[in-house]
């Protein structure tokens, strides 16, 4: 007899109301001296959460890590880790631990001997810590180089030993400020997936700062995106790339075309939007509460734009315009399509096939078209 098939479990204890965070940050700002580097925030973390700050350089992410850390002061507010107001904690007494991007290792020391060093200076019982460090070693796929030196291993490898030492002493939470940055390309995707492996076996909490948006997007379970020390939105990267809540998240995640304009018609929650003078007027889905007369954005992805040479019969939204560039990326080509007004707007098409000629190229006049639910409308 055939079993049924059983649920998924979906890990996302914010929506559980009776979920208790690990972390909760309750009004807390940060100033030094005349400049606010955080501004009243508040934010729950969770338990098992893999979570990341992201935001441009000078957005308060790492000061907001090292408030965690113990390394900066809170001006006002509370951080409580585990229910427990951390404030008076001195940083080597709280149950976290950080790695840096730098990683930090004893060149005279052996990768066995870095990951065993906090150990040695723990009350954990001596005869232990050759089995903590074993089991360190196996989680990151690092036994066979435990006699090298730092030196004598890549900078992935390098990482991973980075890592399985903050690990060791089974922090609560494990602080990772730009982790990955001295990695190339390559080799920082590959340690992404990882990096959520070891998260997910150890059950220890991760927070990480980046302001590399496709990181965040790819390990996190989700992320708040900060701007000049507030918190813009937190929500899954799913939620965040599909219904930013402002035109910064919007612009700061992945690739987007832009339309201002103001909503002339409104027909429950489909709305039109006029946004230059002799285009037509985009047809959306707006969120409720949006009338006639505002002034809104209409946030639309290249990959949710289609390019055609003539002009679809059915499309809610079509608008002509004229190819400027080509953008070939492999395995999808954007087209930055000119507007009679002068508006570059981005298409991309899929290349699925290994050997296709290129259905439109420099100067083609073209249409793109979209649905009315395609797009985001935004009043901030």
């Amino acid at each position: 007899m055939a079993q049924p098939a059983k649920t998924p479990v979906v890990f996302a204890p914010w929506e559980d109301k009776t979920a208790k965070p690990l972390i909760e940050f309750n009004g807390v700002t940060k100033r030094f001296g005349s400049f606010t580097a955080i501004d009243n925030i508040s934010l729950k973390i969770y338990e098992k959460e893999f979570f990341a700050l992201l935001g441009p350089s000078g957005c308060g992410k790492t000061t907001l890590m090292r408030m965690l850390a113990g390394f900066e002061n809170i001006t006002s507010g509370t951080v409580l880790l585990g229910g427990r107001d951390i404030a008076p904690v001195p940083p080597n007494k709280r149950p976290v631990n950080m790695m840096f991007q730098s990683y930090a290792l004893f060149p005279h020391l052996s990768v066995w001997d870095n990951i065993a060093f906090g150990l040695r200076r723990s009350d954990m019982p001596k005869d232990q810590i050759g089995d903590r460090v074993e089991e360190m070693l196996r989680l990151t796929r690092m036994e066979k180089f435990a006699r090298r030196k730092p030196h004598q291993i890549s900078g992935g490898q390098r990482q991973r030993v980075a890592l399985a030492r903050s690990l060791a002493k089974a922090p609560k939470l494990l602080l990772l400020d730009e982790p990955l940055g001295a990695l190339d390309k390559k080799l920082r995707n590959d340690t992404q997936f990882e990096l959520m492996d070891i998260q997910e076996k150890t059950g220890t909490t991760f927070v990480i700062v980046t302001h590399d948006q496709e990181e965040a997007m790819t390990v996190a379970s989700r992320i708040a995106v900060m701007d000049h020390g507030k918190i813009i939105q937190v929500a899954t990267p799913a939620q965040i790339y599909e219904t930013p809540n402002s035109v910064y998240v919007a612009d700061f995640i992945g690739d987007v075309n832009l339309f201002e304009g103001n909503v002339t018609a409104t027909k429950g929650d489909k709305v039109e939007i006029a946004w230059a003078e002799g285009q037509p007027s985009i047809h959306a889905t707006a969120p409720a509460g949006t009338k006639s007369g505002d002034r809104v954005h209409f946030a639309i992805r290249p990959e949710k734009v289609s390019i055609s040479g003539d002009k679809p019969d059915d499309a809610a939204n079509a608008i002509q315009g004229t190819v400027h560039d080509i953008a070939y990326l492999g395995n999808i080509s954007t087209y930055h399509v000119q507007l009679s007004n002068g508006l570059i707007v981005k298409a991309q098409a899929a290349n699925n096939r290994r050997l296709s000629r290129r259905n439109f190229t420099w100067e083609d006049q073209v249409w793109l078209s979209f649905t009315d639910t395609a797009g985001v409308v935004l009043n901030k």
